[in-house]
């Protein structure tokens, strides 16, 4: 009986500044007294969402979720999902709590408003309703995040996926990766499948591009983390021993100063411990054990009066043996007779003779760090020289234990060591002080090389750890697990034709 006074509400909108209050308040008021005039409702009060008058605009905004009844409410969460490109800081804040507040009635209505807008919308709608997922979902509680409701998000989490850039799949992975459904070993092992379709381990795998080598890096970051001793990295290390480490020399990056070498195979590092069966164990040991020796220079040639006959000392790059070593360690111990029945006794008596001459090298430098950083507590220990002193230390004393456990007869695989860049573990932490206290003696004298090596002594090159390793700050600036990908969406790829 009313519709009329409320057809004039609705014309209000066209009116003065007045008028247009008015009916921003009045509109969402009187709404469901006349749902035969819905349609006309919302398009009015979209109307003042898009007012020249920002308080008018916020106004109408504010009022959105009244509109949000029964059919209504997922056109309403589109509507506010397209809100989001608002810069007006007020503006965009209350678009956000208008969201979450539908959120709590229709979970699922309000998903699709904001995928259908992911899917379909303007790039700046696409990347605003993706980071309103990626930071608002976790905070909502567990009766509006049903198992139902997660088992939508991943459906459509799917569609996204097929079309994304670096940028976004690290978003999705953390909205995915924080959902409670797939917390479960299950849940984990459908995150990597995941991760394993984005980087595609079928295709061939081409060095010289960098946005190939870009996306299997940031999907391997994406995977690490979700490997278990239950949910294994089989596939992920399979594929670099198969694909990247006989390429490590010419792959190619478009992050600027970042050694990719170092990178791939801290990566490598970090899955090994937890690569399952593998089919081609043992061609696989093999390459990296051939990449190994690439970095386990021999000493160098001696002459008849024992001078050294020339040759420049080789320089021992640490930073990637500790990698290449505690991966061979991890993976040695699914085929321990590797080093003993699957090499001939001259290539193991040339390995022996490479792990004597590094361990030595290892002591000179061991002493030395011990030495620099004597008595060094607290602040002093933070600065930048020191900082790079202490991961030096812990990368030579990790290199230290796992080439004692390789002089065995026969070799052993028992040492466990935490990586340099990992936090130390507090079950670690005994076994770091044992690996410590241990690594001043040498290895057995028993396996040692050619009586004439005995004599050198590594004299290590001046200044050499602040140029190896320039890349563990870059790692630890970000933290390994935080800060992943972050400004790989500003090289310009933002478009969706392609993933990267």
């Amino acid at each position: 009986q009313h519709k009329d006074a409320y057809q004039a509400i609705l014309d209000g909108v066209k009116g003065g500044a007045k008028e247009k209050r008015l009916a921003a308040q009045f509109i969402p008021k009187f709404f469901k007294h006349f749902p035969e005039l819905a349609d006309s409702a919302i398009n009015a009060q979209l109307d003042l969402c898009e007012d020249e008058d920002v308080s008018i605009r916020r106004q109408a905004i504010k009022e959105l979720p009244q509109f949000a009844t029964g059919d209504n409410l997922p056109r309403v969460a589109d509507i506010l999902t397209q809100l989001l490109q608002s810069d007006d800081s007020a503006e965009f804040n209350l678009v956000n709590n208008a969201l979450l507040s539908i959120f709590k009635m229709d979970a699922k209505g309000t998903l699709g408003g904001l995928f259908s807008q992911i899917l379909q919308g303007e790039d700046i709608v696409r990347e605003r309703a993706i980071k309103f997922l990626s930071t608002k979902l976790k905070t909502l509680p567990e009766e509006v995040m049903t198992k139902e409701v997660e088992e939508f998000i991943l459906t459509e989490s799917k569609k996204v996926l097929e079309d994304v850039t670096g940028e976004e799949f690290v978003l999705f992975m953390k909205i995915l990766s924080g959902l409670k459904s797939l917390q479960t070993v299950s849940g984990r092992q459908q995150l990597v499948e995941l991760v394993a379709e984005q980087a595609d381990l079928e295709q061939t795998f081409n060095p010289s591009d960098p946005d190939c080598v870009d996306r299997l890096l940031q999907c391997t970051r994406q995977a690490v983390p979700l490997f278990s001793k239950n949910v294994h990295s089989t596939k992920f290390v399979t594929y670099f021993c198969e694909h990247v480490l006989p390429n490590l020399s010419s792959l190619t990056t478009p992050v600027e100063g970042l050694d990719i070498q170092l990178e791939v195979l801290k990566l490598l590092a970090e899955m090994s411990s937890f690569c399952g069966d593998m089919e081609k164990l043992e061609s696989n040991l093999k390459k990296l054990f051939d990449k190994l020796l690439e970095y386990m220079p021999l000493p160098p040639e001696e002459a008849e009066n024992g001078e050294n006959a020339g040759n420049e000392e080789p320089k021992l790059q640490f930073s990637y043996v500790e990698c290449l070593l505690y991966s061979f360690h991890q993976l040695g111990r699914k085929l321990p007779d590797f080093l003993t029945a699957k090499l001939n006794a001259e290539k193991l008596k040339d390995f022996k003779i490479r792990l004597q001459y590094f361990a030595r090298g290892l002591q000179v430098y061991i002493r030395q760090l011990r030495l620099a950083l004597q008595g060094k507590t607290g602040e002093a220990l933070k600065t930048e020289e020191n900082k790079i002193k202490v991961v030096a230390l812990k990368i030579t004393n990790n290199i230290n234990v796992l080439i004692k456990d390789l002089f065995h007869i026969p070799p052993s695989y028992k040492s466990t060591v935490t990586l340099s860049w990992k936090p130390v573990q507090k079950a670690d932490a005994s076994q770091k002080r044992a690996s410590e206290d241990t690594t001043s003696s040498s290895p057995p004298k028993k396996a040692s090389g050619p009586k004439r090596d005995a004599r050198q002594i590594y004299n290590p090159p001046s200044g050499k750890y602040s140029s190896n390793l320039g890349s563990f700050s870059y790692e630890q600036r970000g933290g390994f697990r935080g800060g992943r990908g972050r400004g790989w969406g500003g090289r310009g790829n933002r478009s969706r034709g392609r993933i990267y």
